[in-house]
């Protein structure tokens, strides 16, 4: 690698060539503020923070799009640069709807910290906050315009990243807005409700819609059973809103806090992402063999499936029929496990907690019953189950770890691996290759289909058949792989998908990281270490081998794809367009 020596503050530094001065502060270990850059995303030196001065330039310069050259000497710390900084937090802030006490980032807001950093008085300017009605069409996604800094973060990660476009900039100059298309509510977009934009945004412009308080109220009421399923990666990244180091696995503390909460039943979502492979496999079996429709594509994310409603409506057919863990989990709740604890399904009120905003939307979508009745009757996301937590008042760090609720507290490693990209594909290629080997595999590690890549092709050979899957991450990867599809380039059989790049474990519901973490830590990598280690320390690493799987089919589903399980367990799709 080419360096180049700087000075940072008179001290001297080698750097790599091609560095801005801002990756050359990082590097130096120095952190240099900003508002706007997201590495790679979002590189525009919008919010002027980022500003520093350089011996020789005329003014300061913004150090996020600003490269270094040999010699140069940096100064990321004077008093003008202070200055500077702190004139543009109080411009901002003067067009900013200033309501800290109640917004939903207080104290996770990268505005507020900087403010704070900076001793900003507020009202050092005129106060000139705009108003704007709050957009709360979505089912999973409320945009208050009153509190955008312009910072541009969510477009970039709309356009650039999922390859939506639902939101960008409108009008010029002061009047500039971050709005949809002839200002369309959200839930009249493509917006596919996948979050991205919200884990992006610095500060409360952006957020779920919050329902913990109609969780509460189902607690509260004494006529109501009140259940809960965890998805895998819940438990991966909740202790980050209690302070834990990203890839700290507090699953034990989590379940114990749930159960303080008052939920009649604490569940592992992975017994029914066991439950998804053993479905899904079959489908791809039958489809294979009988001359299905192929690539069969997989159907556990919410916000993958509107994206292909949405822009790829030709290939629902591809769609896997299967219904997601979490739609599962209601349907055999409020049916077969309704009947063995004695309860009336219309007596139960099934929540999932899960990393995705999407999830809102698939409780809302048609055909996701369990025998007439809403199957899930609320999601709520990784971010609002530790407010739950917080405001409760129970102290999450000092408890003690306790077991998911019986009989559904078991769930196999090949479940465990569902919250991270490849994981459904491994899962399911676990469950497929024995069925058509016809014998146990002598390896369960398909680790060519890991990894944070935003595509991901692998080949294997099950006997005479030679399969070719492949793995997407971000529905902006998903729109490259499926147009080479399409045309004939991928000659695929079976190809995952995930709407959030990196999959589950960077979900649109999961706890928000400062700029400083996001662009230092991979964090996907990070999250997912958690599972693939979970999933390495289990005796049971195949979903057909969970205990509580071959005992649902035999007492009540019969087999995989009978028409019990089709009634349950499947899903039909819509074409939208655009």
């Amino acid at each position: 690698m080419d360096m180049v020596n700087v000075k940072i503050n008179n001290v001297e530094y080698s750097v790599p060539a091609g560095s801005t001065v801002l990756e050359a502060a990082k590097y130096a270990g120095i952190e240099i503020p900003t508002l706007c850059y997201l590495k790679e995303i979002n590189e525009i030196g919008a919010c002027r923070l980022c500003l520093v001065e350089v011996k020789g330039a005329r003014g300061l310069v913004t150090a996020c799009v600003y490269p270094v050259n040999e010699g140069m000497e940096i100064f990321t710390n004077t008093e003008k640069v202070r200055q500077a900084r702190k004139m543009n937090i109080q411009l901002v802030l003067s067009a900013h709807k200033k309501h800290c006490l109640s917004c939903i980032r207080s104290t996770t807001c990268e505005l507020q910290r900087l403010a704070n950093e900076f001793g900003v008085d507020e009202h050092y300017f005129r106060s000139d906050e705009k108003e704007y009605d709050i957009d709360e069409s979505s089912p999973s996604i409320i945009r208050d315009n009153s509190k955008c800094i312009l910072c541009r973060r969510c477009v970039a990660v709309c356009n650039k990243v999922q390859g939506i476009g639902a939101i960008g900039a409108q009008n010029r100059g002061y009047d500039t807005a971050i709005g949809s298309q002839f200002e369309l509510p959200l839930a009249e977009t493509s917006c596919i409700n996948c979050g991205q934009c919200i884990v992006a945004c610095p500060v409360g412009a952006l957020y779920e819609k919050d329902d913990t308080d109609r969780v509460r109220e189902a607690i509260s009421d004494p006529t109501k059973h009140v259940a809960i399923c965890c998805a895998p990666s819940v438990r991966a990244q909740i202790g980050e809103c209690f302070g834990y180091e990203p890839g700290t696995d507090t699953e034990g503390k989590m379940v114990a806090a749930l159960k303080r909460l008052g939920f009649d039943g604490v569940y592992d979502m992975n017994f029914t992402a066991d439950l998804t492979i053993m479905e899904e496999a079959h489908e791809f079996i039958d489809r294979l063999q009988n001359g299905g429709k192929l690539p069969l594509i997989t159907s556990c994310s919410p916000g993958w499936i509107k994206f292909c409603e949405h822009y790829f409506p030709d290939m629902t057919e591809n769609l896997s029929s299967c219904k997601s863990p979490q739609q599962m989990f209601g349907a055999v709740y409020k049916t077969y496990f309704a009947e063995k604890l004695g309860i009336d399904p219309k007596d139960i009120v099934f929540v999932s907690a899960i990393p995705c905003t999407a999830k809102k939307f698939e409780v809302t979508r048609d055909d996701q019953d369990a025998d007439g009745i809403p199957g899930v009757d609320i999601a709520v996301t990784t971010r609002e189950l530790g407010r739950m937590i917080n405001a409760a008042g129970i102290d999450f760090r000092n408890l003690a770890d306790e077991k998911f609720d019986t009989p559904i507290d078991f769930g196999s490693g090949a479940g465990v691996i569902f919250g991270a990209t490849g994981g459904v594909m491994e899962a399911a290629l676990r469950t497929a290759a024995e069925i058509v080997l016809g014998k146990p595999l002598e390896k369960v590690d398909f680790t060519e289909v890991r990894g944070t890549d935003g595509i991901k092709f692998a080949t294997y050979k099950l006997g005479d058949l030679e399969l070719n899957v492949a793995v997407a991450s971000g529905t902006g990867n998903a729109k490259k792989l499926l147009e080479g599809v399409r045309d004939g380039t991928y000659n695929v059989q079976f190809i995952e998908i995930m709407a959030c790049p990196g999959g589950c474990v960077n979900g649109g519901g999961q706890p928000t990281q400062p700029f400083s973490v996001r662009n230092a830590v991979d964090l996907r990598a990070v999250r997912a270490s958690v599972l693939y280690n979970a999933d390495k320390r289990m005796d049971v690493r195949k979903s057909h081998e969970n205990s509580i799987i071959k005992k649902i089919y035999s007492e009540y589903l019969g087999e995989p794809g009978s028409h019990r399980a089709h009634e349950l367990l499947h899903t039909t799709y819509v074409k939208r367009g655009l």
